[in-house]
């Protein structure tokens, strides 16, 4: 709960997030949405990101006084956005396609205040060097199954670490919550 008695919710089951919000001592009910996530493609992947975030806040709203946190992570590279895996091949194709290189992270955050229907967003990037890979590594981290519900197939937080080289930015972001950020738009509102 805010200073003004608004109820803080997250409009995500993500586990990640989650952690990131319980670590920051953040009181908060946890209110899962499900809304189209396919992107715009006349959109930039950062103002794309952030629609999305805004929609997941949105869909979360209720009656009472609430601050609605939303939230999307995708990966980037070049112009290519690499959502999640359908499957394990494509998980491979992607994996293949970061080894050796630096992709964007981006993440939206939304948070929206129920009692007026303000809003506000922003997109946070975090660059993420993936070592060189060898073909026998992609498989053997796809057989552990992490890939297969994470934004460019891979999460950061777990076995995917071992991927990284270096990342430049909020590390948080590549989990999945840039909570600087999120701080910052809880505070303006």
């Amino acid at each position: 709960m805010d200073q003004q008695g608004n109820k803080l919710v997250l409009a995500s089951a993500s586990p990640r997030r989650l952690e990131i919000l319980k670590e920051a001592g953040l009181s908060f009910t946890v209110r899962p949405v499900e809304i189209d996530e396919k992107m715009e493609s006349y959109l930039s992947p950062r103002l794309a990101v952030q629609l999305l975030a805004c929609k997941k806040a949105a869909a979360a709203a209720g009656k009472e006084k609430e601050i609605i946190i939303g939230a999307d992570t995708i990966v980037v590279d070049g112009h290519t956005i690499l959502g999640k895996p359908a499957d394990e091949a494509e998980a491979f194709t992607m994996l293949r396609q970061l080894s050796g290189k630096t992709h964007a992270v981006l993440t939206g955050v939304a948070v929206l205040r129920t009692a007026d229907g303000r809003m506000c967003s922003c997109c946070e990037e975090t660059a993420v060097t993936f070592k060189a890979l060898t073909d026998a590594e992609i498989e053997a981290y796809i057989a552990t199954g992490e890939p297969m519900d994470k934004a460019g197939a891979y999460g950061i937080q777990g076995e995917g670490g071992k991927l990284v080289l270096k990342t430049e930015g909020d590390f948080r972001n590549v989990v999945g919550l840039p909570l600087q950020a999120l701080l910052q738009l809880l505070e303006e509102m």
